[in-house]
């Protein structure tokens, strides 16, 4: 019953199917939906490490945005701040969250707005060299500190 009701909704966008390269695995991934003249949004997902070995997501790419980069917020000198960093860790046996206030993946120069509706082709490098490719639709998500996700 579930995969008849699932697979309508993936044909529409609705859903995200997940991406898998080896035995890292991507599932949720939304992008944040930007007003026109925003040049810059983020995409959000869940990674799960189903190894034995530490593994790491090391760049990411997108024909939405002129540059892709990892980021994450930390909070220095009492403010949170948006910093790239090299790689994201991905442990062994464990999921991490990328979502907004954390670890995210950076669109820059976005090549058009991201509205509701629309999907971002988002390619995730890892550290063995391989590739998930995967379509993460665009959400409207409240303002920072609210940190709630609209579906619609």
């Amino acid at each position: 019953m579930k995969k008849t009701l699932i697979t309508p909704l993936l044909m529409l966008g609705l859903v995200a199917a997940p991406a898998f390269a080896g035995d890292v695995s991507v599932a949720e991934p939304y992008a944040r939906a930007v007003p026109p003249g925003q040049p810059n949004s983020a995409v959000f997902m869940q990674l799960t490490n189903a190894s034995q070995a530490d593994r790491a997501l090391v760049s990411a790419a997108s024909p939405a945005a002129e540059t892709v980069e990892l980021h994450t917020h930390r909070l220095e000198d009492g403010m949170m701040k948006m910093r790239r960093i090299a790689q994201i860790d991905l442990p062994a046996g464990e999921t991490v969250s990328l979502q907004p206030g954390g670890l995210h993946v950076m669109l820059i120069g976005l090549r058009q707005p991201l509205q509701p509706g629309d999907a971002v082709e988002v390619t995730l490098q890892l550290d063995d060299g391989s590739d998930l490719s995967l379509r993460a639709p665009v959400r409207k998500i409240m303002p920072m500190g609210h940190m709630h996700a609209d579906p619609h």
